[in-house]
């Protein structure tokens, strides 16, 4: 990459690959903008991304060693009537009180072999079988006492249903199938009718990616995790409502969807939520319900702000299945990395570890010209797009997220239904949020689940959640009597939301995009990427479908003069942008003329394995492009529509309602 230089000229260049940057990415390459896209770090999507659990140890190592870079004098490449302005050249982290515990064995327990158990049994049975004493006579098959009855009784049950030894993970199998995990950055889910969806659907982006559906909504009341009714199957199968409470919900839920639901809170509009359920004679139980796991905000949120989220909760349940929230399969690293993708098949270069070090500004417009690169190379640019935390003089945040990840060897609520995806709503003075993964999820091994907590911050992120990892789990600082999943390992972070503000006043064609916040779903990033495209190109479509692969023509080719005849198909290259997969021949990505990370390298569509080159997830259905490789397993490749009942999406993100 060193000998090789960029184009000297581009639309917009983009430095970082977050969620809000890869979608103004791909946008403005849809619409035929030359895009150059550079990330400092040697992996897709920031602060967005997702590891393997090895990826994220060599993440934890690099957040300690992170140092300011050296600073370049790049005076030489201005001309008169120009100035610069300079950034941070290396990766800033803004990641603080990091903290690991690892509760893993270093050596393997000896656990007894069935055989060995079986055999130890046999010779137990042979050394009581011949205990009469003499003079005794005992028929055959009769028991001699009535404890033996009892013995007899019970001794075939015991034998016809063993138990098994649970056997405990050590840290070095974690390590030998670290490959194995995806571990975000960052918890969130989408909602089935959330903006994020929405624009997978209508790009045509979620080709590139499989999803899951959250199976449960689980609350923790009373010290108990109980599952919160959200269907109309739900409230009516649930043990936890009485009949009057069910008849209750029902109609308090049927009424929020009523278009004259503001008359029905209007004198209660900046009160607290709690004090209008009180109002509508609502029981303990439902009002625990409502605000925490419906709404997910606090009691003293105002009652018009709650009440939204409760209709978007409600519309959102039923398109994909029995709750309103789906999980990209690999984790949530792969939703930016599938919008790099599509900003490559139409045209965009992608760089890694390439940074820009500063920005010429012309004096008389106060516009930013061009960019000067990590390699001294000047670029010129008519817009500008930065990731957060590129200046030097940057505004503390103003508000921080604490976050745990857990690997557990088991679920909060086991059930027969062992693959189960679980957001779990924990009130307390800082309500938290949990997220439970499975491993048909793809972010974790047979025998394990991914757990992910976040909160708004208090203290630091291990002050602020190891009292509710110690409740909910079994560590070596808990004491539960009754039995409870094992924390194998844990890590505490604080991360800021998103600053403020970004080295004072900028020039007119220089956006900056924030970071992830604190709130579940992706409305406040998507609504970012629109108002940064329509800053550069007012009046554009954003993210319009993709053209159908047939319809594409490349240079020096003229449209064919013979139109199809009516019900013929016409012919497609094997080699389209954006082609089917019936129709490919090349391996998946591969695009005529686009850039990638290193100039003709497809950019890394999967984040099983950062850094390292591999396919993009696919729908299911898709046959040529496949799914990336997770140590032999394969997702489910299941092809029919969700129900209530099934925990997997359609093939693909399709605009309708299920069920």
């Amino acid at each position: 990459m060193a000998s090789e230089q960029l184009p000297s000229e581009f639309d917009v260049v983009i430095l970082g690959t977050g969620l809000v940057e890869s979608v103004v990415a791909a946008a403005c390459s849809r619409v035929g903008q030359r895009v150059l896209h550079l990330d400092r770090r040697s992996y897709y999507a920031g602060k967005w991304a997702s590891f393997t659990f090895n990826g994220l140890l060599s993440w934890i190592e690099e957040q300690s060693k992170i140092t300011a870079s050296e600073e370049h004098d790049w005076s030489s490449q201005l001309e008169d009537g120009e100035d610069l302005i300079g950034l941070t050249a290396g990766d800033v982290s803004q990641v603080t009180n990091l903290q690991v515990f690892n509760y893993t064995s270093e050596e393997e327990e000896q656990v007894p072999s069935l055989e060995e158990e079986a055999k130890e049994d046999e010779e137990e049975d042979e050394g009581g079988a011949d205990q009469t004493p003499a003079g005794e006579t005992q028929e055959e098959g009769a028991p001699s006492s009535e404890s033996e009855v009892k013995e007899e009784i019970n001794t075939p049950a015991q034998k016809s249903q063993p138990e098994k030894s649970k056997k405990r993970l050590t840290y070095a199998e974690l390590l030998k199938e670290g490959r194995r995990f995806n571990i975000d950055l960052v918890s969130k889910l989408l909602y089935s009718r959330g903006a994020l969806i929405d624009l997978l659907i209508k790009s045509n982006v979620s080709r590139y990616a499989e999803f899951k559906n959250v199976t449960r909504i689980l609350t923790c009341r009373h010290g108990n995790i109980e599952q919160v009714p959200c269907s109309r199957s739900d409230v009516f199968s649930s043990k936890l409502l009485s009949v009057v409470e069910k008849r209750m919900l029902m109609r308090f839920l049927t009424s929020c969807l009523d278009r004259d639901t503001p008359l029905l809170y209007q004198d209660f509009a900046e009160r607290p939520y709690l004090e209008f359920l009180q109002h509508q004679k609502l029981s303990e139980n439902l009002q625990h319900f409502l605000i925490h796991s419906i709404a997910m905000t606090t009691p003293d949120t105002p009652t018009a702000a709650a009440l939204a989220a409760t209709q978007h909760f409600l519309k959102c349940l039923g398109r994909y299945g029995n709750t309103p929230f789906l999980f990209p399969l690999y984790g949530l690293g792969e939703i930016p990395q599938c919008f790099c993708r599509m900003c490559a098949v139409f045209g965009g270069i992608y760089c890694l570890r390439h940074s820009v070090h500063a920005l010429v500004v012309d004096k008389c417009s106060s516009r930013c010209k061009a960019v000067i690169d990590s390699t001294g190379q000047r670029i010129s640019c008519s817009h500008l797009v930065l990731e957060e935390g590129c200046f030097t003089q940057t505004a503390p945040p103003t508000r921080c997220v604490s976050r745990a990840v857990l690997i557990t060897d088991g679920s909060v609520l086991p059930t027969e239904a062992e693959q189960q995806v679980s957001i779990v709503t924990i009130p307390s003075e800082s309500p938290v949020r949990m997220v439970e993964l499975c491993p048909s999820s793809m972010t974790c091994i047979p025998g394990t689940h991914l757990v992910h907590l976040t909160c708004q911050s208090v203290g630091s992120a291990f002050e602020d959640l190891s009292p509710v990892v110690n409740r909910m789990f079994r560590t070596p600082d808990s004491d539960h009597p009754e039995p409870r999943p094992e924390v194998l390992w844990c890590l505490y972070f604080n991360m800021p939301e998103g600053l403020e503000s970004e080295g004072g006043e900028l020039p007119p064609n220089v956006s900056v995009c924030l970071g992830p916040d604190g709130s579940l779903g992706h409305d406040g990033a998507i609504a970012q990427a629109e108002l940064i495209f329509q800053k550069i190109l007012p009046g554009e479509e954003f993210c319009p479908p993709g053209p159908a692969p047939e319809d594409i023509l490349y240079q020096g080719e003229e449209p064919d003069a013979s139109p199809a005849q009516p019900g013929e198909e016409p012919e497609a290259s094997s080699s389209q942008p954006g082609e089917e997969p019936e129709a490919s021949s090349s391996q998946p990505g591969e695009e005529p003329d686009t850039g990638t990370s290193n100039q003709g390298e497809e950019p890394e569509a999967s984040s099983s394995h950062q850094g390292e080159a591999e396919a993009s997830p696919t729908c299911k259905g898709e046959e040529s492009e496949t799914s990336p490789s997770q140590q032999g397993e394969e997702p489910d490749a299941s092809s029919s529509p969700c129900t209530e009942d099934s925990d997997t999406c359609p093939n693909q993100l399709e605009d309708g309602t299920q069920g």
